[in-house]
């Protein structure tokens, strides 16, 4: 989980705020694909217009398909399953924010294991992608 932000509505400068985040933090090349629901800040001009100014490939989920996006619904699944309490509600804003902000930066992008990622965490497994990547671009400095 690279870029979210925590709001008590649902509109377009919400995901702005997270995808301008998210893009700060990766600085990803051109050719990002944007997976969303098909929901109306997603589709909005504001965050349109972020999606081009980077020239990432907007992917919206079909009409009624929530297998469209399946890494995004099992996320949200697990974070409900592992982090909210058990009847989902929050003693206070704050302590929504910090219990989440917790489990996301602290247990889920480093330490929880995922099968889709052979078993590693994200951090883990974005390093070795990395550390591959690298590897395969770097070329000796004194060929033989």
């Amino acid at each position: 989980m690279v870029g979210w932000k925590l709001s008590e509505s649902l509109d377009a400068s919400l995901v702005c705020t997270a995808l301008q985040n998210a893009l700060v933090l990766r600085q990803p090349a051109a050719g990002l694909y944007f997976h969303s629901d098909r929901g109306s800040q997603y589709a909005s001009q504001a965050v349109q217009k972020i999606l081009q100014a980077v020239q990432a490939q907007p992917s919206m989920s079909g009409l009624g398909n929530c297998y469209d996006n399946a890494k995004a619904e099992a996320f949200f699944s697990t974070l409900k399953t592992e982090c909210f309490p058990v009847n989902n509600v929050f003693g206070s804003k704050d302590e929504a924010r910090s219990v989440i902000f917790e489990y996301i930066e602290i247990y889920y992008n480093n330490q929880r294991f995922h099968s889709a990622l052979d078993y590693q965490s994200p951090r883990q497994y974005e390093s070795a992608s990395q550390q591959a990547k690298e590897l395969t671009f770097c070329l000796p400095s004194n060929p033989k």
